[in-house]
């Protein structure tokens, strides 16, 4: 099942759309994001891609400092891209995260982590990225079960602008290992494949 995007009038204030992406009765269990000022509403991810979201955040708790926190239901917001998005895994200090009511300012975290599902693969790619540079977060990591030569992951960072610098792919089945702050060797092999 692909996502359902919801038009907005392009004179909408950004304001007006986090308004009414706070307010909309929403399916259950979906997960309602706003990319490039357009309101976008998916299913809930299939559970290979639960899976692989599970194993990292597993490897993450064992080296993250106690004053952060890592979520996988966490929205943050990049106004300037007209972005609120919710990565599969958002590593944040948790004193940040107790000061915001419904999302947290992408400038907050620490690392983010996409696992692409097959239909909205492109944001993953293109998207989000570009959002999650401009907002300053430090590193992305871009899980690609669909990417055109094979599953990969793709560890990003050094972002200046709304360009990340790659730093780091690896065939699922390789090792690929997050710098510090992190100093984590992730292993997917673990990770099942589409």
């Amino acid at each position: 099942m692909s996502a359902l995007t919801v038009g907005h009038d392009p004179e909408q204030s950004w304001d007006d759309l986090v308004r009414f992406w706070e307010e909309m009765d929403w399916p259950e269990g979906s997960k309602v994001e706003i990319i490039e000022g357009i309101i976008t509403v998916s299913p809930a991810p299939a559970p290979r891609h639960n899976v692989i979201a599970a194993r990292i955040q597993r490897r993450l708790y064992s080296v993250i400092p106690e004053d952060w926190e890592i979520f996988q239901t966490q929205a943050i917001a990049v106004p300037s891209r007209l972005g609120m998005f919710i990565p599969d895994i958002l590593v944040a200090p948790v004193q940040e995260c107790t000061k915001a009511d419904t999302y947290l300012p992408g400038a907050v975290a620490e690392l983010v982590v996409e696992v692409t599902s097959r239909k909205n693969a492109r944001h993953d790619r293109v998207s989000k990225p570009a959002a999650y540079a401009s907002a300053g977060i430090p590193l992305y990591l871009l899980v690609d079960r669909w990417a055109p030569e094979g599953p990969t992951a793709t560890l990003y960072g050094e972002p200046h602008g709304d360009v990340y610098r790659p730093l780091a792919v690896a065939k699922f089945g390789e090792l690929l290992t997050l710098p510090a702050p992190f100093d984590l060797v992730i292993d997917t092999s673990e990770f099942p494949e589409t």
